[in-house]
């Protein structure tokens, strides 16, 4: 089966956010499977390629022309970069100095749909899997298509723009349209073969009005072309028994090198190596993310007693709260800005607990990357949150972590009580860390529920 995949962001070359570690680990385990995969994704410059040849690609009226950088990404295999007018950016969608989106986003990304739909006419695959609203005008623009898979990450990104881009998608026009103006991802919940969303439960939240950000109707309407397939992570990538960022390799059989991590990362956060729980987050700093929820555990810190240790990046007055609030308790909180791909792992590999209070998530990568590292999640019941993650104390002898029944602060600070609880308690925190670690949250299952979709849509 040939499959053309096209994503905005892919691990390690443009990453931003999930989409980026979620897109790398399918394709690579859609090719693992037998599958003959061509990633597209915008060269948003300095990307470096081994074996490139370059191919030129005409984009319609409007667009300019395209080049397709095909080539090897060393520890991913191959992709084809899309390098098109205004894609070169520093960042992929904002400006560094205002931490805005970049004004031109909508040609941007209506100019990768483009050349997106130009490739698929091009090589005519068996079937085209879409992602994001980035890629979601192709589905207006491609005058031949096979069938075609769509991917919601994130249901608030929507790409909405003003009613002039209309005339670029002479396709199904009518699908695009959205109270005098335009909104790709409507278009592509319309008109996308299937439309997948990444976990069971956010599947079930976004036909709800709550949920839908004003798309619900929309996507109830597709009935059964609606499904949630929960992602994985990328186990060749987080793996505690061959990660080279941590202090000590370790696994269920030989578990002693969580320990030695734990005490290599509280020596570098220049905290005492005691008992008292060490908590984890490796985050954005948006709303999305409950980072006011933190806010509200902060204070209970020292009565638990607990350390926590934060690693974002994103909206700079949050940023700016934190490192005020980590110079006032500096023997509790500790905040790095910004994402270190090094420090993520460490943290994940020495932390004892791992506190992710979304307000809403899709799927969440970090409560697996957490579990697979031996580290307890503490979580609200959201999302993929829900699909991942047991309540030990609703489930005793079965949980994976610790879950807030509201997502609100008196919820979450119950759920870090109990977490710190059991942590506390060495026979019941490792017997959850083992649980969460035995669980496969690779890439196998997810992909071959994807490939059973795909050869469904195919008719196979």
């Amino acid at each position: 089966m040939r499959v053309l995949f096209a994503t905005a962001e892919l691990s390690p070359i443009a990453r931003v956010g999930g989409l980026a570690e979620a897109s790398a680990g399918l394709v690579r385990a859609l090719r693992n499977a037998g599958l003959d995969v061509e990633v597209l994704v915008p060269d948003y410059g300095n990307i470096a390629l081994d074996d490139e040849h370059v191919e030129h690609l005409a984009l319609d009226p409007g667009f300019g022309n395209a080049r397709l950088r095909h080539g090897e990404v060393p520890g991913f295999g191959r992709v084809t970069l899309v390098d098109a007018p205004s894609l070169a950016r520093p960042h992929p969608y904002l400006e560094p100095d205002t931490g805005q989106g970049w004004a031109d986003n909508d040609r941007r990304f209506f100019t990768f749909a483009n050349a997106i739909a130009k490739r698929v006419e091009q090589t005519e695959p068996d079937l085209v899997h879409l992602n994001d609203w980035h890629t979601a005008a192709m589905l207006g623009m491609a005058t031949h298509r096979p069938p075609t898979a769509f991917t919601i990450h994130t249901i608030g990104y929507q790409g909405v723009t003003d009613a002039s881009w209309i005339a670029q998608l002479p396709i199904h026009t009518q699908a695009f349209e959205w109270y005098g103006g335009v909104n790709p991802l409507a278009g592509a919940i319309q008109l996308a073969d299937l439309v997948i969303a990444v976990s069971p439960t956010y599947a079930r939240e976004i036909v709800t009005p709550s949920g839908g950000m004003g798309l619900d109707r929309l996507l109830a309407a597709r009935g059964d072309r609606l499904v949630g397939i929960r992602n994985g992570i990328d186990t060749a990538v987080w793996d505690p028994t061959v990660d080279p960022y941590i202090a000590e390799h370790f696994d269920l059989a030989a578990p002693g090198g969580k320990a030695a991590c734990r005490t290599a990362f509280l020596a570098e956060l220049g905290w005492p190596d005691d008992t008292e729980p060490l908590v984890g987050m490796v985050t954005r700093l948006t709303e999305q993310k409950g980072i006011d929820l933190v806010f509200d555990t902060l204070q209970f810190l020292p009565t638990l007693p607990a350390r926590l240790a934060v690693l974002g990046a994103g909206d700079r007055a949050t940023a700016d709260s934190l490192r005020h609030a980590a110079a006032a308790m500096p023997d509790r909180l500790a905040f790095v800005e910004g994402y270190d791909n090094g420090l993520g792992h460490r943290i994940f590999g020495g932390c004892d607990l791992f506190l992710m209070p979304s307000r809403f998530e899709p799927c969440g990568l970090a409560q697996m990357q957490a579990m697979a590292y031996g580290a307890l999640p503490i979580v609200t019941d959201v999302g993929g949150l829900h699909d991942t993650v047991t309540d030990d104390d609703r489930a005793r002898g079965e949980g994976t972590g610790f879950v807030s029944r509201t997502v609100d602060a008196i919820g979450v600070v119950d759920a870090l009580h109990r977490a710190v609880r059991a942590a506390r308690q060495p026979s019941r925190r490792k017997a959850i860390a083992r649980r969460g670690m035995q669980t496969d949250w690779s890439w196998t299952a997810p992909a071959a529920a994807h490939i059973a979709h795909y050869e469904a849509l195919l008719g196979r």
